[in-house]
């Protein structure tokens, strides 16, 4: 006590210590336990895959010629390791999860894994390509909205964003490949393999995040303005500028880094449709010839791969709020 009343700052320093390892402590107990949530939500994904694939038809009647005995579809099916009961099928296949193996894929004769690896790089351009393209023009968009709320300004980006959020992405597809490939001429209608095949795949996708992270960005910020400590940050002199930018949007940006991470999740997941209208060799088209062709174990990958990603966008989300929120940060 006597060495406490001699160096008072000592008590701060303490405090200060004690408080930063109890913040540390906080936020690595919330990191485990998403973790833990993770896993067990990828193991349910990966059981009800399981099931549901197996309910969808047989996969025999695909494989053989439509005058095939029944020994060589019995020889077939043993071979697949599909004559095994459904319990011992199951634990072979959580069992090679363990190990990293999503099985090897009926249809194509290769592992799911490397299947997968090889539509990742398609997916992931398109992906990255149009989260980037509506992030650069949400993002304006929905601060001007914002700051001229209730004006001429806001209604004619309300009414755009409106029709981009409620326009299907397939309709916008169809529509992008009669004007700019059949019309006009001036873009490939489908196909991968240079920038000019990116255009038309990449604007489609990024419509719907543009209208989505606009919408939610603008009605975040406009609440935001209006609060005592903007009110306070202009009264101290802080141009209009400052105020929104450094003030209002930093605390604004929670739920949009939120929708922005849920767009990432679906955009890496597999644009199905957008893949399968412009031929785009992604996941997503990968998943759809999986599914014309019942081949169980790419299905089962391809779903469980859809799964990871979103749990891993959602957990750097969730991470991403210590930093953007102080009260985070504290454990409140």
């Amino acid at each position: 006590m006597t060495d406490v009343m001699a160096d008072p700052a000592a008590i701060p320093t303490t405090a200060l210590w004690r408080s930063g390892g109890a913040r540390t402590l906080n936020i690595g107990r919330a990191v485990l336990g998403k973790v833990v949530s993770a896993v067990i939500v990828l193991f349910i994904v990966a059981t009800v895959a399981f099931l549901l694939v197996r309910i969808s038809g047989d996969p025999l009647a695909l494989l053989l010629p439509p005058d095939a005995t029944q020994e060589q579809a019995d020889q077939l099916a043993a071979q697949l390791g599909l004559n095994q009961p459904l319990l011992l099928q199951y634990l072979h296949y959580l069992g090679g999860l363990l190990h990293g193996d999503l099985g090897r894929s009926i249809f194509f004769d290769q592992p799911v894994v490397s299947l997968i690896g090889e539509r990742l790089p398609a997916t992931a351009l398109l992906a990255v390509t149009a989260i980037v393209l509506s992030l650069v023009i949400s993002l304006p968009a929905g601060i001007l909205a914002s700051v001229h709320r209730g004006r001429l300004t806001d209604t004619v980006i309300s009414g755009i964003v409106l029709i981009g959020q409620s326009t299907p992405a397939f309709w916008i597809g169809i529509v992008f490949i009669l004007l700019f490939a059949v019309r006009l001429r001036v873009l490939p209608a489908a196909g991968y393999g240079s920038a000019a095949h990116l255009v038309l795949p990449a604007v489609t996708l990024a419509i719907y995040s543009i209208a989505v992270v606009a919408r939610v960005l603008r009605t975040s910020l406009a609440d935001e303005l209006s609060a005592d400590y903007i009110r306070t940050a202009t009264a101290k002199g802080l141009s209009r500028g400052q105020v929104v930018l450094g003030h209002g949007l930093r605390n604004a940006s929670l739920p949009v880094v939120t929708v922005v991470g849920l767009e990432l999740g679906s955009l890496l997941g597999g644009a199905i449709l957008t893949e399968q209208v412009f031929s785009w060799p992604g996941i997503g088209r990968l998943t759809v010839e999986a599914i014309s062709n019942r081949d169980f174990a790419l299905v089962q990958g391809a779903v469980l791969f859809f799964a990871l990603v979103f749990v891993v966008v959602n957990l750097l989300v969730d991470l991403s709020y210590t930093l953007l929120d102080p009260r985070v940060r504290l454990g409140r």
